[in-house]
């Protein structure tokens, strides 16, 4: 790992940006954050993720972006954030719609998704590194926003937790393609798979390689 993805490593997600927001009258601050971008198949999905003003709990000294956690840790800190979130919002984009309008537009609808399944709604959204001109509501992109704020971090938990379950049932619907150990990712074992079957209906066709598979 580089020296950057190091101090990153090192980061502890903090409320701080929630509480500064709380302090300027925003009763429910949403951290939002997308898993799936980079995949080769499977749809992008976001989550929003609204955390109580007054949070005091020995397990949220665990939260850490979702790709810094082992698999049973995502789903033991998944399983908390549920009990204690105010609201939870998911917004699910397959790959069809990925192709017609491009991966930022798609990670844009899925986020604004999210948005709109929370319960009671956001009045102000912390994204990690995007921002959304689709929602007119006050907002803050923060790089690197799932190593350094909690309630994005537990969104990035609740994303990456939802999509390894759709990719698992993919599966089992397209079998031979691994979908359950890569997750749509462009590992070796994937590109293998890839190059043996072709492509599935659920692979992006913009995406290199399968784009150029099926010219």
């Amino acid at each position: 790992m580089g020296r950057g993805g190091s101090v990153i490593s090192l980061l502890v997600p903090s409320f701080t940006e929630e509480r500064v927001l709380g302090a300027q009258g925003f009763c429910h601050v949403a951290g939002i954050d997308e898993v799936g971008r980079g995949a080769l198949a499977g749809p992008v999905v976001a989550a929003a993720v609204i955390l109580p003003a007054q949070i005091d709990y020995g397990w949220l000294s665990l939260v850490r972006d979702s790709k810094q956690l082992s698999p049973k840790k995502r789903e033991y800190l998944l399983s908390r954030i549920v009990e204690v979130a105010v609201t939870i919002g998911i917004g699910r984009i397959n790959g069809e719609v990925i192709d017609s309008c491009g991966i930022v537009r798609a990670t844009q609808m899925a986020m604004k998704a999210a948005v709109e399944g929370l319960s009671p709604q956001a009045d102000a959204l912390l994204i990690d590194y995007m921002s959304l001109p689709q929602v007119s509501l006050p907002q803050k992109g923060i790089t690197n926003g799932d190593c350094r704020c909690l309630s994005i971090a537990c969104a990035s938990i609740v994303a990456k937790v939802t999509r390894d379950r759709i990719m698992k049932e993919l599966d089992q619907y397209y079998p031979g393609y691994a979908m359950a150990q890569h997750k749509g990712y462009g590992t070796s074992e994937h590109i293998s798979c890839l190059y043996r079957l072709g492509p599935s209906p659920v692979h992006r066709q913009t995406f290199r390689p399968v784009r150029e598979m099926i010219r």
